[in-house]
């Protein structure tokens, strides 16, 4: 069964890490409007996908995993940015995992909504 107040946290942090995503990415100039939305929907959704997921693993290898596989689909934009390809493909699965980590270490340790 699902953990209402789980998937609420989660998605919440994954919004909150969206624009955190959002803005650290734009420190190097402006972007265009659909990368930003891009950008926080993706990390959006692995904190969806973390508070919907009924796996029953240690949550900081929880976070992890979701984190990856979310953030991968959403690396292959790098190859869009001529000279930086793999640096933001890496990148963004680097930090997809970074955050699954993080929006899994504040809904289940920090606010004890585990699954």
């Amino acid at each position: 069964m699902i953990n209402i107040k789980r998937l609420i946290l989660a998605t919440l942090f994954g919004i909150v890490f969206g624009f955190v995503c959002w803005i650290l990415s734009s420190s190097g100039g402006p972007q265009l409007w659909f990368a930003a939305v891009s950008i926080i929907t993706g990390r959006t959704l692995i904190g969806f996908g973390i508070g919907i997921s009924v796996l029953k693993i240690k949550w900081w290898w929880h976070g992890i995993i979701i984190g990856f596989l979310f953030s991968v689909p959403a690396a292959f934009n790098g190859f869009y940015v001529p000279g930086r390809e793999i640096f933001i493909f890496l990148n963004t699965i680097i930090m997809g995992v970074i955050y699954g980590f993080l929006i899994e270490l504040l809904t289940t340790i920090v606010f004890k909504a585990s699954n």
